[in-house]
């Protein structure tokens, strides 16, 4: 099954988080307009930003999502639904420390992580402390300028503190949220051994 989530509040992508704020209450008369005469509880224009990101949480996971104009494709929308109600799931996502800080793009996918928790699951952010050391091209007219591993270290460290305000770490064992980094488990792979046990799943025509 694949899910994969839009940046529904589009003309937020690049504004300052103030300015996203004041986009997002703009937004919420929107809301209204959508909504008004389905029977669905609306919202008014004048809510906090808090309310705003935590309004509906009645909803189950996918509902809640369909709601927000975040799923931007699914397979199988009643098996996952059946699965997501079926016990505590797990979900990560991963993000890129090539800045002492995120955007806020990369609030959107933290907060589906924040509600999949509050719908009763595991959240898990993976930081690419040790994808973050190795260049990028795709998609790219040029490769991502490489960053020394302190450079690398410091950007994981200052955003870990992000993700303290979002996610619940402190909550039940089996659906706190877990904030892992990949160079944890990735700098311990030599050379030989990613020839060995990676490399030989893929031919050097590929």
């Amino acid at each position: 099954m694949i899910l994969t989530f839009t940046c529904w509040p589009a003309p937020l992508m690049g504004r300052p988080a103030a300015r996203a704020a004041s986009v997002i209450r703009a937004r919420s008369s929107a809301f209204r307009a959508s909504f008004a005469g389905n029977g669905e509880s609306v919202i008014n224009a004048d809510v906090s930003l808090d309310e705003l990101l935590n309004y509906r949480r009645d909803l189950p996971f996918l509902a809640d999502m369909r709601w927000r104009g975040q799923i931007h494709q699914i397979t199988h929308p009643a098996e996952l639904d059946a699965h997501l109600s079926g016990g505590v799931r797990r979900a990560y996502a991963g993000f890129d420390p090539t800045a002492d800080s995120l955007t806020i793009g990369n609030l959107v996918t933290i907060m589906a992580l924040a509600r999949f928790q509050r719908a009763g699951h595991k959240p898990i952010a993976v930081i690419g402390g040790g994808t973050g050391l190795i260049g990028d091209p795709s998609g790219k007219s040029a490769e991502r300028q490489l960053n020394t591993r302190d450079t690398v270290a410091a950007n994981v460290k200052s955003i870990e503190k992000i993700f303290d305000r979002l996610l619940d770490f402190s909550g039940k064992p089996e659906t706190k949220a877990e904030l892992v980094n990949n160079i944890d488990w990735l700098d311990k792979i030599s050379y030989l051994d990613a020839l060995r046990d990676i490399g030989k799943h893929f031919s050097v025509n590929m």
